[in-house]
């Protein structure tokens, strides 16, 4: 399986960064009580945060909403899935715990303030591009409706839109009967690449920690905008 990102959204916007880890021979479960614990203590201390350093004005979420402005959609109307889990936390709706895949998935996105997504690589298909969507660009999500990606970054393999910044896809969602996963990080531009590949080794580690298995890294960038798993 090849992973690249298109070559013309490259040519627009050659500060992309987008972070891969492929996890194989993993057990998803339910979330240990030290990350149940973790995760709670993390959104609490945020809520208390976010009296004094609102959504929008955090690093990672503003960075992203002018990005999100830059590839044409309206960051009001469409928010990014990092500013989504913000708001809620903000509101004091805490997120419960639902899997081990999924509960980390959110732990990493509200820690590093960008969008994170994790896919079953069962249900994928053939090579996967990541560009920019146009009017055909949808899929239905995890939101129970279907998503609109006009204007919005996705990841889409043979049969289509799986992914994406915004809202991901119920085709490829991770459950406790996946073994082999793939993790997307849509990282802040302004990240540089030695960053970026420290953030992606640490994410990594504490995944492999708590879902065992083996898994394998890879930045693509300007620089090197393809891997192959």
């Amino acid at each position: 399986m090849e992973i690249s990102i298109n070559q013309s959204l490259l040519i627009q916007h050659p500060e992309l960064k987008i972070g891969i880890i492929h996890y194989t021979k993993i057990v998803v479960a339910e979330s240990p009580q030290m990350i149940k614990g973790r995760m709670q203590l993390y959104q609490e201390n945020l809520y208390l945060e976010m009296h004094d350093n609102p959504v929008t004005q955090r690093d990672g979420i503003a960075e992203w909403r002018q990005l999100w402005k830059k590839l044409g959609a309206d960051p009001n109307r469409y928010r990014h899935s990092a500013e989504s889990l913000m708001r809620r936390i903000s509101k004091q709706n805490y997120l419960t715990p639902l899997h081990s895949g999924v509960d980390l998935n959110n732990f990493f996105s509200l820690q590093y303030e960008i969008p994170v997504g994790l896919y079953d690589t069962a249900k994928l298909k053939g090579n996967i591009d990541i560009a920019l969507g146009n009017e055909e660009t949808g899929y239905e999500g995890l939101n129970g409706r279907f998503n609109s990606l006009k204007n919005i970054l996705y990841s889409g393999d043979a049969e289509g839109a799986f992914g994406s910044p915004f809202v991901d896809s119920k085709r490829t969602s991770v459950s406790e009967e996946t073994t082999e996963a793939l993790h997307i990080f849509y990282l802040r531009p302004s990240l540089s690449e030695e960053n970026a590949e420290e953030l992606l080794a640490s994410a990594g580690k504490m995944f492999n920690q708590i879902h065992g298995g083996d898994y394998k890294i890879a930045l693509l960038s300007n620089a090197a905008p393809s891997t192959t798993l």
